[in-house]
């Protein structure tokens, strides 16, 4: 199928044929003639498939044959981040060459005077990040009664980065007859619930299983003990692979600016991307790795959506994303069009939770490389299997999927075999640490009262029984004393738990001038308590 069979206009032929594609992608071949029709469309696939131009072809080939007002754009793309937007203003640019639109861009952190400009012209096209778009709206800069045509791309990073109520604000002002086109990389349910409300009767498309990552990206764990040797396997990696471009995803932007200088002197070139850089420096960041002046860019998950590099060779997640979907759109920055891509994610034993996640969601488990120099540690449910090699090895290896051993010098055995000792004999040390752990857990599931009785019980049982005072000794003669005036003084309250209180009794030493309590006893200790202890006189 060419771009001819899906009903596009010649002028949108003339500039997808001047941009270079030849045959369509699954996503575009299903939605441009659903989106042609003027129906609503849910649309999953994988990021690097092509899901920007199945939205935006369509709608200018629908866009062209009419007019636009000042301040009321006819359509509106919402993209989660500033990156994502400004590229999909750039693909607009190209696919609408041969007809007469005008776009107009909305984000955060550029001139809110140069936007305002822009909007008192006829926009036809109007492409923002929810909040920059509310605030305009709010201004009275824009009038959102004229849009018939509504996009939403990666509406999952939306409901990660917390934007669904922005949407929500956005879509009450706009005109209930429109069209509406949803599009995300994953489908969780929070994303169908999201289409009931903004679509009517759509047609859904899933050109991939949902969370599923491309075919063409070799995906590989490095376990390691401790974060020090996370270092040590990236530079190893960055020496030894045949890195041309690489994207290296941290979760915290501190971690970001860490990890950058570090990597600056080590003699790295590269460039470094996180949130709270201001607009300018991200644009002249991103400029630098697209233009291949810097070889390794080092980000957090803004840079995982809408960053379309081409023949990006390398994705390292050096850290195990908090969000299992963010895995997918961090390798999905490789691998794309067709090229083949490799994915290496760092971890440690702690982080068996976050793969465990990771593993469930992609429906595949991650294989564990050796990095030469560096222990490969052990975490649980990601053992390494007899197909694992050191990487320079898996390297030269022609298929991926080959598991074939690779033969160990005898001399090299001989010098592995105190570590395999070391490591079998450590083994039942873990296992019991591993038993240990959900018998601790069923512990502090019980009622608190439980807990506390159970304990209580343990030491009375523990403890010895006190012996019996000699009958002719001092201390016979003071209890019968004590006794006799107990008797003599009548009970102020009867102790409603017999049996606390008597737990509570017997860590009493029985020569403080207490009672101990007994079946028939129902004065309280407090009562028979000397005043005046160590023996003062009251007078």
């Amino acid at each position: 199928m060419t771009f001819e069979d899906l009903g596009l206009s010649p002028e949108i032929l003339a500039a997808v044929e001047k941009a270079g594609y030849r045959e369509p992608t699954p996503i575009q071949r299903q939605a441009i003639p659903i989106a042609l029709q003027g129906r609503d469309l849910l649309g999953c696939a994988q990021t690097g498939t092509g899901k920007t131009a199945a939205f935006v072809l369509p709608m200018i080939d629908i866009l062209s044959g009419g007019r636009a007002k000042a301040r009321m754009p006819r359509a509106l793309i919402l993209s989660p981040t500033r990156e994502l937007a400004q590229q999909t203003m750039e693909n607009f640019e190209i696919y609408a060459a041969e007809v007469e639109l005008t776009p107009a861009l909305l984000i955060g952190g550029s001139d809110m005077k140069k936007q305002e400009q822009a909007l008192n012209g006829n926009i036809d096209v109007l492409i923002a990040t929810p909040g920059r778009l509310l605030d305009m709206v709010e201004r009275g800069h824009v009038l959102m009664m004229g849009v018939k045509h509504l996009i939403i791309d990666e509406a999952d990073r939306m409901l990660d980065m917390g934007f669904i109520p922005d949407v929500d604000k956005i879509v009450e002002r706009l005109p209930p007859l429109r069209q509406t086109l949803m599009f995300s990389a994953t489908m969780p349910r929070e994303i169908r619930k999201l289409a009931e409300r903004f679509l009517h009767n759509p047609k859904e498309i899933t050109v991939a299983p949902p969370a599923s990552p491309a075919e063409t990206v070799e995906q590989v764990l490095v376990a390691v003990a401790n974060e020090r040797d996370k270092g040590k396997a990236l530079r190893h990696l960055l020496e030894n692979e045949p890195v041309t471009s690489a994207m290296i995803f941290s979760n915290r932007k501190k971690d970001v600016d860490s990890l950058h200088r570090s990597l600056k002197r080590y003699g790295y070139n590269c460039v470094r991307m996180q949130g709270d850089m201001q607009q300018r420096e991200r644009e002249v960041a991103l400029g630098a790795f697209k233009s291949g002046e810097a070889k390794i860019m080092v980000c957090t998950d803004v840079a995982g959506r809408g960053i379309d590099v081409f023949g990006v060779s390398h994705v390292f997640c050096f850290d195990v994303p908090v969000s299992a979907e963010d895995y997918v759109h961090r390798i999905g920055r490789t691998g794309r069009a067709g090229h083949r891509g490799h994915a290496f994610t760092f971890a440690t034993p702690d982080d068996a939770k976050g793969l465990a996640a990771v593993t469930r969601l992609i429906k595949r488990s991650l294989p564990v490389v050796d990095i030469e120099g560096i222990k490969t540690a052990e975490i649980p449910g990601f053992t390494p299997g007899a197909a694992n090699k050191p990487r320079e090895a898996a390297v030269e290896a022609a298929p991926v999927e080959e598991t074939a051993e690779t033969p160990v010098p005898a001399e090299e055995a001989k010098a592995d075999a105190p570590e395999e000792a070391a490591a079998e004999a450590a083994a039942p040390e873990s296992e019991a640490t591993e038993e240990s752990k959900p018998r601790r857990r069923r512990s502090r599931g019980r009622g608190k009262k439980a807990a506390e009785t159970k304990a209580t019980e343990t030491k009375d049982e523990a403890r010895p029984e006190p012996e019996e005072a000699d009958d002719d000794g001092a201390d016979g003669e003071e209890t019968a004393e004590e006794k006799a005036a107990a008797e003599t003084k009548p009970a102020r309250h009867s102790d409603p738990r017999p049996e606390k209180t008597a737990a509570k009794g017997d860590k009493r030493d029985p020569k403080d001038g207490r009672v101990a309590f007994g079946d028939t006893d129902q004065v309280p200790a407090f009562l028979l308590r000397s005043a005046f202890p160590n023996g003062v006189d009251a007078r």
